[in-house]
């Protein structure tokens, strides 16, 4: 009998929302997933991929993977579980929740998920028992609020430039983003540039990283200094006659207003605050300025900054005063999100959600869950929690506090989960989650611009369930709203927003594997007018009022009324002084996407072990030498970790990648430990990369 051929199926990656790459599956004769490849059918993912999700079968088949419902039996935090069938469970799930809303009322469940999916089905249906319940809502704070809101700032709509003109453009600037870790596409984009044209590929970031190395030009620059360096290049512009005069009088707000305001923000300005040296930022403002088709790809990493709004703003302004919006390869880009213009209704009910319900902050979790009234807004404790797609205990800031939160015993937690994280093992109720190759979801790519489906490709163990299936069955419990969607499978949800998008059927969908939302070159490059009411591009941002794509209710929040009224350095940062010398950036790591893959074997051997980056010369102002054990802590906490000295870090500044299970430090503190959740100006979002620490020998 002749053995079955390996067969191939398509996906899309779920994992980074710039990214969602479209993939080939491929199978084992037995049926097995054996590997993952970039779809090379796909122009934009162009068939590569990051090694990571190239090995997801080490993922999928682990042998630490959740296949039972769990109850807690132990201490809070203790690990200790008995296995429940998953009726018991959802039943013990919704008495809880009914108990908590009976005598605090509603809004003390807070439904609580962020992206570890990117499927539109699989991560927002959370949403629709949100609405149907009138639960707490939920303000997505935790990553593209600052670096959205800067640059809508200036553009008034949240896209741009066709990510693929990377490929005939004559110059790239990749700036606060490490694509070689987290977005490979980006840089195979780039280097066709460089091999069919010899354009030229710069790189802006704050040490040298993979993506630096492969730069004709690297710029390090200190952490929150990227305005005053985007400043000076703007300066040079206007000073040496690179500055597009016709443009900028046909497409922006004050352009005179911005050359009169730039006259004193020279390079030799800039470079007393960058630490770069000024004859550096010369030569980038001549090369940018030179070079009509120059596209700029503007990543999240340098906003995760207090002043992180402003330096978006005024590194996409430096693409309006050249006029480099007006050439095919030339622009600014940082996301496409405003361009797929989705009915998700049947997947959010968002017509049964108030607005007078309470928006908690997600990045605040820690204070909520510790009885801080701000953080509350007002309305009753957290009783009771159901988490998906998401690590708090790991990846949300002010971790001490978070973990005090989870380890109240009067809190009740539900768990839906892949793997035991730190989340999972101070949960009451642990569920297992199906993956992505289990069911069936469709994605859209922020950093592209096709919507993808992502169909089922293989079968869940037993026990794993996917999302959408305890959404509805906890729906059905606890005497929800009725709504059309809780009757709906994934597949339904999937056909349902495409009809009524206007977008085929799913049907022609899984014909055609994905379908190109790119707008035509004139939209997407502007030239029929900005987002504004004016059709111009803001130099000046009304921040008080600015139409931000995740603005929350209410007024604007931190120090907004002293951000600059024109591009500018802002010093809104966690200032190093005495105690805390050196300033901490906690940058991503190539085989980790925030807490996920750190629990396969073959991404922890790449990465090694949690570390701190230093200069030599600031590892010898403490003593500290190459790889010693050093204690490392800010005005939040201390976490123990070892020294790796490295050259290639702008000056004060330590690097720590990745985001390691709290179990492989030492004291079993993580890195988030260290960072702050206050709200950033003007709209909120978290200071990940903007923390004032000091580091000494154990």
């Amino acid at each position: 009998m002749t053995r079955q051929q390996p067969k191939t199926a398509f996906s899309a990656c779920p994992h980074d929302c710039p990214s969602t790459c479209a993939l080939d599956v491929h199978f084992d004769p037995d049926g097995r997933i054996k590997r993952l490849n970039g779809a090379r059918d796909n122009d934009y993912t162009a068939g590569v991929i990051c090694a990571k999700v190239a090995r997801y079968a080490e993922r999928l088949y682990h042998p630490d993977r959740l296949l039972k419902p769990l109850r807690r039996v132990g201490a809070k935090g203790e690990g200790r579980f008995e296995e429940i069938s998953w009726d018991s469970a959802l039943d013990l799930i919704a008495e809880k929740f009914l108990s908590a809303e009976a005598e605090f009322g509603a809004e003390s469940v807070w439904p609580y998920h962020y992206a570890g999916t990117m499927g539109l089905v699989q991560r927002d249906s959370i949403l629709r028992l949100r609405h149907a319940k009138g639960y707490s809502r939920q303000f997505d704070s935790i990553c593209t609020n600052i670096a959205w809101t800067g640059y809508v700032a200036g553009t008034g709509r949240l896209a741009g430039p066709d990510p693929r003109e990377m490929a005939v453009s004559d110059q790239i600037v990749i700036w606060g983003t490490n694509p070689v870790a987290t977005q490979v596409n980006v840089m195979t984009h780039a280097i066709t540039a460089r091999k069919k044209r010899g354009a030229r590929i710069i790189v802006v970031d704050v040490y040298r990283t993979e993506t630096m190395k492969q730069a004709d030009i690297g710029l390090i620059v200190k952490p929150g200094t990227d305005a005053a360096l985007a400043c000076a290049i703007m300066h040079v512009l206007f000073r040496d006659g690179f500055a597009d005069r016709d443009y900028l009088e046909k497409y922006t707000d004050c352009p005179d207003d911005l050359q009169a305001h730039l006259q004193s923000r020279s390079p030799e300005w800039a470079a007393a605050i960058t630490g770069l040296e000024a004859a550096q930022i010369e030569e980038a403002a001549r090369l940018i300025g030179e070079v009509r088709k120059t596209y700029f790809r503007l990543g999240y990493g340098f906003t995760r900054s207090r002043n992180g709004v402003v330096a978006m703003h005024a590194a996409s302004s430096i693409a309006a005063v050249t006029g480099a919006w007006q050439y095919e390869g030339g622009g600014a880009f940082h996301n496409n999100g405003a361009i797929y213009e989705l009915d998700k209704e049947m997947i959010e009910a968002g017509s049964l959600k108030d607005p007078a319900v309470r928006a908690l902050d997600q990045c605040l979790i820690g204070r909520i869950l510790t009885g801080d009234e701000a953080a509350l807004l007002g309305g009753p404790p957290v009783k009771a929690m159901l988490i998906q797609n998401t690590n708090p205990v790991s990846v949300a800031p002010e971790q001490d506090l978070v973990k005090q939160g989870f380890a109240r015993e009067d809190l009740f937690t539900v768990v839906h989960e892949q793997f035991m994280t730190e989340t999972a093992k101070m949960a009451d109720i642990v569920l297992p989650a199906t993956q992505f190759l289990e069911h069936d979801d469709i994605y859209k790519g922020g950093g592209h611009q096709y919507l993808i489906l992502g169909p089922k490709a293989v079968e869940a163990p037993k026990g794993p369930r996917e999302n959408i299936f305890v959404i509805n069955e906890i729906a059905g419990r606890v005497d929800s709203r009725p709504h059309p969607g809780f009757d709906m499978s994934a597949r339904d949800q999937i056909a349902w927003m495409l009809e009524n998008s206007g977008y085929g059927t799913l049907e022609d969908l899984e014909a055609g594997k994905w379908i190109d939302l790119q707008p035509d070159f004139e939209t997407a490059h502007y030239l029929k007018g900005f987002g504004h009411a004016d059709g111009r591009f803001h130099f000046r941002p009304d921040w008080g009022r600015s139409a931000a794509p995740n603005k929350p209710e209410g007024d604007p929040f931190g120090p907004w009324q002293t951000m600059p009224e024109l591009p500018d350095q802002w010093d809104s940062i966690e200032i190093a002084d005495e105690q805390h010398p050196l300033r901490l950036v906690t940058a991503p790591a190539r085989s980790f996407l925030n807490s996920t893959f750190n629990e396969t074997d073959s991404s922890r051997k790449k990465e090694g072990r949690p570390e701190v980056w230093l200069r030599p010369e600031d590892a010898a102002r403490f003593g500290i030498s190459d790889g010693e054990k050093v204690k490392m802590g800010s005005r939040r906490g201390v976490v123990t970790l070892h020294a790796r000295l490295v050259e290639t870090l702008a000056p004060g500044t330590v690097i720590s990648e990745g985001i390691w299970p709290n179990d492989a430090f030492e004291d079993g503190k993580g890195i988030n430990t260290l960072t702050g959740a206050d709200p950033v100006a003007p709209y909120g979002g978290s200071a990940f990369h903007d923390t004032a620490v000091w580091v000494r020998a154990v």
